[in-house]
């Protein structure tokens, strides 16, 4: 049998039969099974999350992967370069825009689920061009969706089912005070033109299975951090401008917070979502690590001052220089995770600390793939000031 549900089944419904706990839980919740056979589609697979998603499918399910992505400047098929020649992985080069290629794609697998990552997320760019972040995010979201609702209905004579997993960010809540935390129930107030397409993206998700009945699950995650994250965001940044000795930027004073997330840990949250979810349901992913900026600055220049120290033995953190302020900074993000951990099992393996020292030795010994991804450019090109000097 398939061991494709049997570590994410919750704990109430795990039985000595992974088959009778399988039958219980997906009974009890509507969730469709998955066969050996069947295909799921992760868009935006060559980028930093997807790929970790795809990595984590490969590894622990029995299912075929599609990665469904048109290879922006964040997607490189490096990413996923391990399980390239897995015969389980499949490659297709669409943009999710594009209704005729996507329609065409979902003739040719019939995927069981779909997956989607595929985003434009990065706030400064947001700032600076909104445009590509309301047509990839919203149009991109709406095209799938579409794509998903024809397939099922033409497909029911057949009894195809497909669920949608849509892999959301905590912005969507907006800027939180020094106290509290985000949960499911949390009100909206994106604050970012990339927050805010996001946001609308949500509640196209969530209006497609009220009004038309799919079946989906949504996902809203904290910062990620780790392996093969294209290098504008922060930590890589700190990393690749203190080892080539160039001032290290902090946004403000360096005192907004964020949760932090390794990325592996996000893909098995999220495959065991996609597996186990209820349908409709939305499920918080936080790393239990609450930093400010500065202090994230620090830690990472703390262990390379240990790992590989600068060759005039002056601290990383010298390097430090507060540049200004990003506008619309949120304050403060912070996840409540109990619901996915209460419901499906799911805990963060990986501490701050840990994470971080593994991220940062990945990249030491990976400067090919940061020259790779990014043409040999120079990385941290300051964006997001939306006129401000």
């Amino acid at each position: 049998m398939s061991n494709i549900w049997r570590d994410n089944v919750p704990a109430p419904y795990r039985q000595s039969s992974p088959l009778t706990a399988i039958k219980l839980y997906a009974s009890k919740n509507n969730v469709p099974k998955l066969r050996n056979s069947d295909h799921i589609f992760v868009t935006g697979g060559a980028g930093f999350i997807g790929s970790a998603v795809i990595r984590e499918l490969i590894r622990s399910t029995e299912a075929n992967v599609v990665n469904v992505d048109c290879l922006t400047y964040a997607g490189n098929l490096a990413t996923v370069a391990e399980v390239a020649d897995s015969p389980k992985y499949h490659f297709a080069e669409i943009d999710i825009r594009n209704a005729e290629a996507v329609g065409e794609l979902f003739s040719q697998y019939q995927p069981r689920a779909v997956m989607h990552l595929a985003a434009e997320s990065h706030v400064d760019r947001s700032i600076d061009g909104p445009g590509s972040f309301i047509s990839t995010n919203v149009v991109g979201t709406y095209t799938l969706l579409e794509a998903v609702r024809d397939y099922v209905n033409n497909q029911n004579s057949r009894g195809c089912e497909c669920r949608f997993h849509h892999v959301s960010t905590d912005e969507v809540y907006g800027s939180l005070g020094p106290q509290g935390l985000f949960t499911e129930d949390s009100p909206y107030a994106p604050n970012s033109p990339y927050s805010a397409s996001k946001a609308a993206s949500d509640h196209l998700v969530r209006a497609w299975h009220e009004t038309f009945g799919l079946d989906v699950v949504v996902s809203n995650c904290s910062n990620n951090y780790g392996p093969y994250q294209y290098p504008e965001k922060l930590i890589p940044v700190i990393i690749q401008k203190a080892l080539a000795e160039a001032p290290i930027p902090i946004y403000g004073r360096g005192e907004n917070v964020r949760d932090w997330l390794f990325v592996e840990d996000h893909a098995r949250a999220l495959v065991q979502i996609m597996q186990a979810g209820a349908p409709g349901q939305t499920y918080n992913v936080g790393g239990n690590a609450e930093k400010t900026n500065l202090e994230v600055v620090e830690s990472v220049c703390g262990i390379l001052d240990n790992i590989m120290p600068r060759p005039s033995g002056q601290p990383y953190a010298d390097l430090i220089a507060y540049v200004t302020d990003r506008p619309g900074h949120d304050l403060r993000y912070a996840i409540d995770a109990s619901r996915i951990s209460r419901d499906l099992g799911w805990q963060a393996v990986e501490t701050f600390e840990s994470g971080l020292t593994t991220t940062i030795n990945w990249y030491l010994e990976n400067a090919t793939w940061v020259s790779t991804v990014t043409g040999g450019d120079s990385i941290g090109q300051r964006l997001g000031l939306g006129g401000a000097q």
